[in-house]
Parts: structure tokens; C-alpha cells; sequence
């Protein structure tokens, strides 16, 4: 994950953004967490939808084992197939069909390559060291539904944060930017309103 912020590091500098207000939704809230450990200079502010403080850092070990085995093994076989299993994950039941093949053909783009390295880091990162000691604000974004990051994950994510703001958005999944854009705008738009 250190890896990944380095570059996130790199691109931000490269684009002149100075301190800019950092969306990481899921896998990328870990890594925005790794931003901040590694360079607390950075962001204006953390936007941290569907978080964890990295799966070894949030989630029960036997749990990180299951999920790391699991996905490794459907990311060998072509994405079409392991997509449809992993899709109804991410949204509930009540997304329209056309979000769910939406979000299917996005990630039947997904290769091995990529993913197999992008899911090592998150299995391995535990960022709970770093939530503690941040002093920018702080948005926690949550689907009421989220099956992979439940609301438990979400309340030990507020508790540790000082200051952090908890929203909770009814009726929704994981991907709750997805399955929900109008109120997920919204609830970003609200709190980058009160932050500068």
C-alpha cells in the first residue's frame, strides 16, 4: 500500500494540486489512509466512503483469509465469470438491473495482474495506528446495507477517528456512489461545504 500512496503522492504533486480533498471509496479509502500516514502534508481533508482501516486492520483474520483466498482464485478465471458472482456483493437487491451490468462490464475490464497486487496490500494493511492521530476533517460514507463493509467497521472507524463526521445512507450497498449518486453527492458536497 506504501507503493501506491507514493504514486498517489507523486501524481498530486505532479498536477500541482497542493492540498486537495482525497475521495478514496473502499480499497481506496485504505489508501488514502496510507496518503496520510506517509504524507499527512497532503490532503485538505479525508473523503472516506465505504472504508476500512485496511481488511487485517477491520475485518476478523479468518474473515481477511477467506475473502484473500476467494478472490484470488476467481481473479484466474475470466472477469465475466468472477464479475457476476462479485457484483450483487457491491449493491442490493434493489439496484436496477442496469447499474448491476453497469458495474459488470467496469469490472470485466479488471485484469490479474492488477488486481492480485491491489488485493495482497489491502489483505496486509492495518491502518488503525494511523486513524488517531488525524487532524483533518474527516468524512465517513456508508451504505446502511454495505455487506462488505459493515456498519460495525463504520463505528469502529468513527470512534477512532478524532472529529470524524458518520453518514449512513439508507437502502444502499457498497458502492453506494453507484446505487445512490444523487444523496452520495450530496453527502460529499455537504461536507466539503463546511471544510473549505
Amino acid at each position: 500500500m506504501a507503493d501506491y500512496a507514493d504514486c498517489l503522492a507523486g501524481l498530486i504533486g505532479a498536477l500541482g494540486l497542493g492540498r486537495p480533498h482525497v475521495l478514496g471509496l473502499s480499497w481506496g479509502s485504505t489508501l488514502a489512509l496510507e496518503l496520510y500516514r506517509r504524507r499527512p502534508d497532503i490532503p485538505w481533508s479525508l473523503v472516506l466512503p465505504a472504508a476500512y482501516a485496511g481488511w487485517a486492520g477491520s475485518l476478523p483474520p479468518e474473515e481477511v483469509a477467506e475473502r484473500l483466498e476467494r478472490l484470488l482464485e476467481q481473479i484466474e478465471r475470466p472477469a465475466r465469470e468472477w464479475v457476476r458472482e462479485y457484483v450483487p456483493t457491491l449493491l442490493t437487491e434493489r439496484a436496477p438491473a442496469e447499474t448491476a451490468t453497469e458495474l459488470e462490464t467496469i469490472m470485466a475490464d479488471s485484469r490479474p495482474a492488477g488486481l492480485r497486487p491491489m488485493l495482497l496490500a489491502m489483505a496486509e494493511a492495518d491502518l488503525c495506528d494511523v486513524l488517531p492521530t488525524i487532524s483533518v476533517p474527516t468524512l465517513l460514507l456508508y451504505g446502511e446495507e454495505d455487506a462488505r463493509s459493515p456498519r460495525d467497521v463504520a463505528e469502529q472507524m468513527h470512534a477512532a477517528i478524532p472529529g470524524s463526521a458518520l453518514v449512513v445512507l439508507p437502502g444502499v450497498g457498497h458502492q453506494a456512489n453507484v446505487e445512490a449518486p444523487e444523496a452520495f453527492n450530496e453527502a460529499v458536497r455537504t461536507f466539503l461545504r463546511t471544510v473549505g
